[in-house]
């Protein structure tokens, strides 16, 4: 099957090299979700602390929210009022901090003020091939800067969207399972959320987040985020190698 070409985008969201980039999309377009996908999606919410995470494919015109966490919107939504539309045509982080004063130039601004939306990052997903088919994006409804080590995060957390994404494709094509791992992919991010649930309570309690505690739990979470994102990357390049192997 040969891919689509976009007939109601607008020019300035399609990329430089759109056909290929619809191409290497093609394979991500299957039904059914990679085990724990969803819990992966909210768990990137946590890890952010903000109220809507997402997992997109850029499709010829529409956007498909491949994973959603917390966004009450269709599972699709109209290219032109996507703020992942922008992101893909970004090799870096696209970020909006408070979109009422800084809106977003590319898209039209309808979804984004009925949704009430004021904070945008989102990261592309690059296969392999270095095609943008998607992206992992976080979203708050309060204004918000990311620090640097949530800036360094997002692409970190893409490159294990993108993995899992691999895995439910590998797993269509062989209409097979690799049950035996995944449950320990489950406990550790059973593990982690609820140790960052535990350390967000603990941060609540203190007076203003600049006391040494506050601080430290800080820093927990960001070893938490660290060690999970390693050990989901490691499960799933396991997968992904026995999936192969047997097909």
């Amino acid at each position: 099957m040969g891919y689509i070409c976009s007939m109601n985008t607008p020019s300035h969201l399609l990329s430089s090299n759109e056909p290929q980039r619809l191409a290497a999309l093609q394979a991500y377009q299957v039904s059914g979700d990679a085990p724990f996908f969803d819990e992966f999606v909210r768990l990137t919410g946590k890890l952010f602390q903000v109220p809507i995470a997402l997992v997109s494919l850029v499709e010829a015109d529409t956007v498909w929210f491949r994973g959603n966490a917390g966004l009450d919107a269709p599972a699709r939504v109209p290219r032109s009022v996507s703020l992942c539309s922008a992101a893909i045509l970004s090799d870096e982080a696209t970020v909006f901090e408070d979109l009422h004063q800084q809106p977003c130039s590319l898209v039209a601004p309808t979804a984004v003020e009925a949704l009430g939306l004021r904070f945008y990052a989102g990261y592309p997903l690059h296969t392999s091939s270095g095609e943008a088919v998607g992206t992992l994006c976080v979203i708050d409804r309060q204004p918000r800067t990311l620090a640097p080590e949530e800036l360094a995060l997002l692409p970190q957390l893409a490159a294990v969207a993108l993995q899992l994404l691999d895995v439910q494709v590998e797993l269509a094509r062989q209409r097979g399972t690799l049950a035996s791992l995944w449950p320990d992919i489950y406990q550790a991010i059973a593990g982690s959320l609820s140790r960052l649930d535990t350390l967000v309570g603990l941060a609540q309690w203190e007076e203003s987040p600049d006391t040494p505690a506050a601080r430290a739990y800080q820093a927990s979470r960001r070893e938490e985020a660290s060690l999970l994102v390693s050990t989901l990357q490691q499960q799933l390049a396991q997968a992904l190698r026995q999936l192969r192997a047997a097909g």
